[in-house]
């Protein structure tokens, strides 16, 4: 989604699973100046989760009027990123000219492709009033056979997303097929994506996945007698009929999907072959990407 902390790989405290949890990661917290992103993907443990490569919760964040998320212009190569809210809302440009409010509930889903440049800011009416942002940022590679792609945007509102119940608990489906039922969001590989919300005492079976993780954006889960607390992830194997409890009212969020292989990852730029980065690492030194409309004033410069 944005360039709000410098794309690393995040060094994290870990524990060791047995079973079908077979990792917990604890995101360092790390403050941006009025609010918090806890990066979960890429780490040193675990790079990726079948296509996710990327992974950052910010928030939640109270601002007062005249703060807020206000990214400038920033270029991506050979990846999707996925924009999901939970609280707040973030105007998205980019260099197609697209122009669209991400509210909670929405997806965006912009495929960079062989290129493609945006930006992260606020309404002035939301920016000039006391507001709220919470949220997830994601990034999903791309099949080499479609890194190369022009790029897209697509915009999808909260209504088109299904919602399933699950033995009481309440799902989204919000990219892929689980639970059976299948989201319309656009996929390039097998991809997962689930957000749910689960009283105490609660029951879930994992969704099956060539790999799997569940983040505990709020609340906590137990799986086979192990707790994943909250601001946690949980990287699970491929074992069938896993089963997780919420051990408190708990909002999570379940990723997954395909290996598509490692990715090399420097700032904004991800490929499999160092000299495709180098060569957009010049491209946006020169000033050659496309231009944001209506956002042409600013850009993030190359760090260091």
């Amino acid at each position: 989604m944005s360039n709000m902390a410098t794309h690393t790989e995040q060094e994290c405290r870990f524990e060791q699973g047995c079973g079908a949890l077979s990792l917990i990661i604890h995101p360092n917290d790390k403050d941006l100046g009025g609010f918090t992103v806890r990066r979960c993907l890429p780490n040193t443990a675990c790079r990726s989760v079948g296509p996710w490569i990327f992974f950052d919760h910010m928030g939640p964040a109270e601002f007062s009027p005249g703060n807020g998320i206000d990214v400038r212009p920033h270029p991506h190569i050979n990846i999707a990123t996925v924009s999901y809210l939970f609280d707040g809302e973030i105007l998205h440009r980019d260099s197609l000219g697209s122009e669209q409010v991400i509210r909670p509930g929405d997806i965006n889903l912009m495929v960079a492709g062989k290129g493609i440049v945006h930006s992260e800011r606020e309404r002035p009416e939301v920016h000039d009033s006391q507001h709220r942002v919470h949220g997830l940022q994601l990034w999903l590679s791309l099949p080499e056979s479609e890194a190369e792609m022009e790029p897209e945007f697509h915009h999808y509102p909260a209504e088109q997303i299904p919602h399933v119940d699950v033995n009481g608990a309440k799902a989204r489906v919000i990219m892929g097929s689980a639970f059976g039922v299948i989201s319309p969001v656009k996929t390039f590989a097998e991809t997962l994506y689930v957000e749910m919300h689960l009283q105490p005492g609660q029951q879930v079976t994992l969704p099956m996945a060539q790999e799997r993780a569940v983040y505990v954006v709020s609340g906590s889960l137990c799986a086979r007698d192990i707790v994943i607390p909250m601001h946690a992830m949980g990287i699970f194997n491929d074992d069938s009929g896993v089963v997780i409890e919420a051990t408190s009212e708990s909002r999570i969020v379940i990723i997954g999907g395909a290996n598509l292989g490692e990715r090399k990852i420097v700032w904004n730029f991800v490929a499999q072959k160092e000299e495709r980065i180098n060569s957009a690492v010049e491209k946006w030194k020169m000033g050659l990407f496309p231009k944001v409309p209506g956002d042409t004033e600013e850009f993030i410069p190359f760090p260091g």
